[in-house]
């Protein structure tokens, strides 16, 4: 009998997971707490490594989400007075085979709910808990509903409950930064198509504009605030953001005067130190429920996508569940960490006084560090390390 799987999360990372494990046959179940997958307001960019990744889960589903979203190819860095600091051509199609591809959150999440069974994703299903002994575990629910499986992942997210319940690390660590972000149908000459604009200040503040496809553009505010309590009400995060960004060069006041209040996502920007393990048992976690990092390289999806895939293969392939949480974590624990320190070096230097140099020097194509990490990051490759793996 092929596995029985529940994944915990039905955002992108558990469903890609879902794709992945199904392929190979085991028997999945996805339990998401929300209710029903509405939109909401962000955007993301998936990198040649996060496509490569989803390519090989399944195999076409990239050309649709091309089709959804935007293909950056340019680059601007502004000062908040509207100066322009610096500016350069994308050329990672050309370098790497694959795009870097700005889509919305939500439509990335209904393009991979599409290519599952309906009757394997269950909503409304908030997990509170489990309990696992040597022949299967329990996932427990808030309404008294119980699951039994050979095997649990935790791809709930950065306040992951199997993360708590598994690890019991606490809560996530504030980064000292605040952020406010909002996707909007929202003409303006200022807003090119396939673009991005990073908007900043020697103060500790960035304005994030960019194209996410079909005419809509995702916004993203962020600044240093030592207190990271958000607002109670949806009126005053945005009186916030007008307040802190109110007199930066247009777009900038216009596109958030424009945006619904109750579209715009207040959050204090949080990470996790690195774990030397992610499983016990037949329980393992993935995505920021594992290796959870501030934005600042956009991996927090795309490696998401190579979790999803490597852990199917590696069940696939292995002879026993422990072997494959293993080889699992041996083969993803040193790269997420290596991508958890640099989001985390860069994510610091993004919002120092000197900020602006150091975005300048790191938009020249003669940054060798920044160049050969880019080369290691966009380069990986699907499996290219389990056909050498003499443990399969």
């Amino acid at each position: 009998m092929p596995l029985s799987i529940s994944i915990i999360g039905g955002g992108i990372g558990g469903l890609a997971t879902a794709l992945a494990l199904r392929k190979h046959g085991f028997n999945v179940q996805v339990y998401e707490r929300a209710q029903a997958l509405r939109p909401i307001g962000a955007g993301l960019s998936l990198t040649p490594n996060g496509l490569n990744s989803l390519d090989a889960i399944q195999p076409g589903i990239v050309e649709s989400l091309k089709q959804a979203g935007s293909q950056m190819n340019s680059l601007t860095l502004k000062r908040s007075t509207g100066e322009e600091i610096a500016s350069k051509p994308m050329t990672i199609m050309e370098q790497y085979g694959q795009p870097v591809l700005s889509i919305e959150w939500s439509r990335l999440q209904a393009i991979l709910a599409s290519k599952l069974p309906p009757n394997v994703i269950h909503l409304n299903h908030r997990c509170i808990g489990f309990e696992q002994c040597s022949s299967s575990v329990e996932a427990y629910f808030e309404d008294g509903k119980t699951v039994h499986s050979d095997l649990l992942i935790g791809a709930d997210g950065i306040n992951s409950v199997v993360r708590k319940r598994l690890i019991g690390d606490g809560s996530p660590i504030y980064a000292g930064r605040m952020s406010w972000r909002a996707i909007i149908q929202y003409p303006h000459e200022r807003l090119s198509p396939n673009s991005s604009t990073l908007i900043m200040a020697p103060d500790g503040k960035v304005f994030l504009l960019v194209d996410v496809g079909d005419g809509y553009t995702f916004w993203s505010a962020g600044a240093l605030l030592a207190d990271d309590s958000v607002c109670q009400r949806a009126t005053d995060a945005k009186a916030r953001v007008l307040e802190i960004f109110g007199e930066w060069t247009e777009p900038v006041k216009a596109i958030v005067e424009a945006t619904p209040e109750e579209d715009i996502v207040e959050r204090p920007i949080c990470d996790r130190t690195p774990l030397q393990r992610w499983s016990q048992g037949r329980v393992t976690l993935l995505g920021d429920a594992a290796h959870p990092v501030v934005p600042s390289l956009g991996q927090g999806a795309n490696t998401a996508f190579e979790d999803a895939y490597e852990l199917a293969e590696c069940l696939a392939h292995a002879p026993s569940i422990e072997t494959a949480l293993f080889a699992y974590e041996s083969h993803r624990i040193p790269r997420t960490e290596a991508i958890y320190t640099r989001s985390a070096k860069e994510g610091d230097s993004s919002y120092k006084p000197d900020s602006e140099t150091t975005l300048r020097e790191m938009m020249k194509p003669s940054q060798i560090n920044q160049d050969e990490f880019q080369a290691w990051l966009y380069n990986y490759k699907p499996g290219s390390h389990f056909t050498d793996d003499p443990g399969f």
